[in-house]
């Protein structure tokens, strides 16, 4: 499946209070990884955005098999690991509001560009158009929603990844300070 495209210029978005209200109403938050759900609710307050889909990232070595499982990489070396891509889709509203989010939310990838990408996949921007997402995965595969990697890797991998969502944390912290100073 692709999951990274250059980022798109806004375009008008007629259905943009509809399609969050309709998308918004059908969040399960059972349903969003657990390290993330935090994320997910707080997006969700923001007039200027919506949640499309996320995920925190999963790791699959010989030895644990889950798919969706949420535990840390061991220290030693399993072998090869089936990385399942992090990132979070947004569909976020045209105009100043929606224009500095999207740009807060690039921003993000100077954590580490080589594993850091934001971009406007277009199987989202055709049905949501403004349709963002920010994703932790390395750049060869950065158009592929997995990677199979060596330890080493995996657990750079990792580490950006925890970064990411603790900048995206930290972000909207800043936003939640900035609405309560008004």
């Amino acid at each position: 499946m692709e999951t990274f495209s250059k980022a798109r210029d806004f375009v008008q978005h007629s259905r943009y209070m509809r399609d969050r209200s309709n998308v918004l109403s059908g969040l399960m938050l059972k349903d969003i990884d657990e390290p993330i759900r935090d994320i997910v609710t707080a997006l969700g307050k923001l007039p200027e955005c919506f949640t499309l889909q996320s995920c925190y990232g999963h790791f699959v070595w010989d030895g644990q098999p889950d798919t969706h499982n949420l535990d840390v990489l061991p220290l030693l070396n399993p072998g090869l690991v089936r990385y399942r891509i992090a990132y979070l889709a947004l569909c976020i509203e045209k105009g100043d509001r929606g224009a500095y989010l999207r740009d807060r939310l690039a921003a993000i990838c100077e954590i580490d560009e080589e594993y850091v990408q934001f971009g406007s996949p277009g199987w989202f921007w055709q049905q949501y158009p403004n349709s963002y997402a920010l994703q932790v995965e390395p750049k060869r595969f950065a158009s592929q929603d997995e990677a199979l990697l060596e330890h080493a890797e995996a657990l750079r991998v990792q580490s950006v990844r925890d970064v990411l969502f603790q900048r995206v944390r930290e972000l909207l912290a800043d936003n939640e300070d900035q609405e309560g100073a008004v």
